[in-house]
């Protein structure tokens, strides 16, 4: 399974950002978002930031995220 995740762009050089979610950072390419820019929130696969999305988009897929860690947890 693919996962895609929200993170916010803390730094841009050229085509390469530093972003973060949940205290996670990491670079990523911004070849196919080149428009970003730090405080913009990305959503990032395999390295790459895919497309950008508001704040409250990224919020609410990060909860649903939390949400789902919740109750996967308390199944095992």
């Amino acid at each position: 399974m693919c996962l895609a995740v929200p993170m916010q762009v803390l730094s841009k050089e050229g085509l390469l950002a530093k972003v973060m979610s949940n205290g996670i950072e990491m670079a990523v390419a911004l070849d196919l978002t080149p428009d970003a820019i730090p405080g913009d929130y990305v959503i990032v696969h395999a390295g790459f930031a895919i497309s950008k999305l508001s704040k409250e988009e990224a919020e609410e897929t990060l909860l649903i995220f939390e949400r789902l860690e919740r109750a996967w947890a308390s199944t095992s």
